[in-house]
């Protein structure tokens, strides 16, 4: 059988922290707050993940009371997000995933976030899709005050 699952996460832009992405250092004056290193990509991609096996969501399994994982890699989470989804009988078969953010440019990133999350994700790295949109100077996201990112997976469960 096969079942779908969508992420999404959103974190505001701070000072003095590094920006990470798809577990990439973006060089930007700016990165995302939150416990972890508040890689919104990643964090989307384990969302969909969970949410496809049925889950519940990453605070569940991570919460952000636990000092375990303050500034840990999201893409450590990641890691563990799939073995979760493997003990549940799940194999993941691909994801699409989006970046919502005004600047930097991620464009020219795009290719290393795609390999990086595939890496961990144990995927051929033609299955694993990222993109970026600009809102356009709309909202909280074109004001640069944070960014966000979704994602769609596509997950095999042996039922």
């Amino acid at each position: 059988m096969t079942r779908v699952g969508l992420g999404f996460d959103l974190h505001p832009l701070v000072d003095g922290r590094p920006l990470v992405l798809g577990g990439v250092t973006v060089e930007s004056d700016r990165g995302l707050g939150g416990h972890s290193d508040a890689d919104v990509l990643s964090h989307a991609v384990g969302e969909a993940l969970l949410g496809a096996v049925a889950l519940g969501d990453l605070g569940r399994h991570f919460p952000d009371t636990d000092e375990r994982y303050r500034n840990i890699s999201s893409l450590v989470l990641l890691r563990r997000v799939v073995e979760l989804v493997s003990a549940h009988g799940g194999r993941l078969v691909n994801v699409d995933a989006t970046l919502l953010a005004q600047a930097p440019r991620l464009a020219p990133l795009l290719p290393e976030m795609a390999k990086r999350l595939a890496d961990v994700l144990g995927l051929a790295i033609d299955r694993v899709s990222v993109k970026a949109k600009s809102p356009e100077g709309l909202g909280l996201l074109g004001r640069e005050e944070g960014m966000a990112a979704m994602a769609v997976v596509s997950v095999e469960v042996t039922e």
